[in-house]
């Protein structure tokens, strides 16, 4: 029986390593929308291109999400769908998704269609992603992948190392000043995860060695036990995504991690020089 797992491109991965026998994997990009151009989140997108672009537009950037009939020309395409969506207090793909599901079990109530809020975004996608092939690849059966992929989003932990005050002060997210004065200071600000899916921006200090402390901190603090996999998401920022990996290999020998650039949808978010961190 023919599988879909499907996500909206706030998810970094851009295919499964090793697809389980019947399975498919797509993506539904979103569009980011920067005055009069608009750029499709797909794996062709020019993600500096873009950042340079926001950089340079003396206004807000704004980005759409999936509409229902992009996740329903997916949810077509199997018999059994699982589809992941960025946290629902982030955006409106989770919705979408529903509107989606509720059009094609009209015309195919056979189908077997599932949608996870995730609550997050990132790592959290592409993890989830490849936990529901490896389960599909093992025999489980629907009702149980879909039991194991809310557990998993539910444990799933997710912080923002946000560098760019200039583009959060023209989005709104922080005030103008704040965001001119922080910028010279070499201010950085660490986000979280809330349990509703929001982002709580709970520290802020001066210069990136100091953030990547906090984030091994907080990390000891959510008991993160080496086992989780960590997925470091990076805007233009390599050096500290690195860095970011020797700290935790250092406290967790055995842990999983893995690095990759900011998809689009992530680059707004993150911004230049900010890191993604689940785990």
């Amino acid at each position: 029986m023919a599988w879909m797992i499907v996500s909206d491109s706030s998810c970094e991965i851009r295919e499964l390593e090793r697809p389980a026998a019947g399975v498919q994997f797509a993506l539904v990009p979103f569009k980011i929308r920067i005055g009069e151009r608009e750029y499709v989140d797909l794996p062709t997108l020019n993600v500096p291109q873009m950042l340079q672009a926001m950089t340079e537009y003396n206004g807000a950037s704004t980005s759409a999400c999936p509409s229902p009939e992009e996740w329903a020309e997916y949810f077509l395409q199997a018999d059994q769908v699982i589809a992941l969506t960025i946290s629902s207090n982030l955006s409106g793909s989770y919705n979408a998704a529903l509107s989606a599901r509720e059009m094609v079990l009209e015309e195919h109530p056979e189908k077997q269609i599932f949608i996870l809020d995730t609550l997050s975004c990132a790592g959290a996608l592409g993890d989830a992603a490849e936990l529901a092939n490896k389960l599909i690849g093992e025999g489980l059966d629907f009702d149980d992948v879909c039991f194991a992929l809310k557990k998993f989003a539910e444990t799933t932990h997710i912080l923002f190392s946000l560098a760019s005050f200039d583009n959060l002060a023209k989005n709104g997210r922080v005030n103008k000043v704040v965001g001119f004065i922080a910028g010279r200071l070499n201010m950085r600000v660490l986000g979280r995860r809330t349990s509703e899916g929001r982002i709580d921006f709970f520290f802020k200090t001066r210069g990136e060695t100091r953030v990547l402390a906090k984030i091994l901190e907080q990390m000891d603090d959510d008991k993160f036990d080496g086992v989780h996999p960590v997925f470091i998401s990076e805007c233009n920022n390599k050096n500290a995504a690195k860095l970011l990996e020797h700290g935790i290999r250092a406290k967790w020998p055995n842990a999983k991690i893995r690095i990759f650039p900011c998809s689009g949808l992530c680059s707004f978010y993150a911004q230049d020089q900010g890191l993604i961190i689940t785990y």
